[in-house]
């Protein structure tokens, strides 16, 4: 009987510390999203300081849960963690923007061949409600929620390549090309045409020829903001990209 009650505790205690971790990482998760939210649209300037202690306040949670989620904006770039400085929210400079735009260029154009291979009716529903999502957001005039849209309509689209270790470096260059974008442009800036750019990637798709998703999509890359026309440094660049 005593060994009965004392596995009730324990199991008791097992469950209270499992609900206690799942809220911390809901929380942190909750300040993860405000944060980029607040540095996507330059609420937060590059450069300006972020103090736990403040956030912890703002958010009634303790540090360690504001310093986790710093930790999720450090991975995506956005901040900077400076030993014995603190941390800042992260540049975003023209020579970067231009280096990961290239990036992303490579790694979605390349991927349009195993992309090819998977897409059916499925996954351009799946791509047809990110585009609907960016549209309303258009709608409303919310830049943000039309970027969050816009970055899960590629995420979701290169899915289909089918090569997980490579998604990440695409998601943190769709993070700071979006973000580059709205610091660099005005308010809600012609954003149902924003929407709209990515039905002819839709449409090339559904087509199936490679050499016409690769231009669409390069395209749709290449003039997200105006670098002028050397950024490929050559058509050569475009049009190899799906072999």
């Amino acid at each position: 009987m005593a060994a009965e009650s004392f596995d009730n505790r324990e199991s008791g205690r097992m469950d209270k510390a499992r609900q206690q971790v799942r809220r911390s990482a809901k929380r942190s998760n909750v300040i993860f999203e405000s944060l980029q939210k607040e540095i996507m649209l330059g609420q937060l300037p590059p450069g300006t300081a972020i103090l736990e202690l403040e956030l912890a306040n703002r958010f009634e949670c303790s540090q360690s849960t504001v310093r986790e989620a710093l930790m999720f904006l450090q991975t995506d770039g956005l901040v900077e963690r400076l030993h014995h400085r603190g941390t800042f929210v992260a540049d975003s400079r023209l020579e970067d923007a231009r280096e990961l735009i290239l990036i992303r260029h490579d790694i979605e154009c390349r991927g349009v061949r195993r992309v090819l291979n998977r897409f059916g009716p499925l996954l351009r529903k799946e791509l047809e409600a990110d585009l609907n999502g960016m549209r309303a957001a258009a709608k409303d005039d919310d830049e943000y929620q039309l970027s969050l849209h816009d970055r899960n309509f590629h995420l979701n689209l290169y899915n289909a390549a089918d090569m997980p270790t490579v998604r990440p470096i695409l998601r943190r260059c769709l993070i700071h090309n979006h973000r580059f974008k709205i610091l660099n442009s005005e308010p809600n800036r012609g954003l149902m045409e924003t929407a709209e750019r990515h039905v002819a990637i839709l449409d090339a798709l559904t087509d199936g020829v490679e050499a016409n998703a690769v231009q669409a999509l390069s395209h749709h890359i290449t003039t997200i903001v105006d670098f002028g026309p050397s950024i490929l440094s050559g058509e050569a660049r475009a049009g190899g990209a799906g072999k």
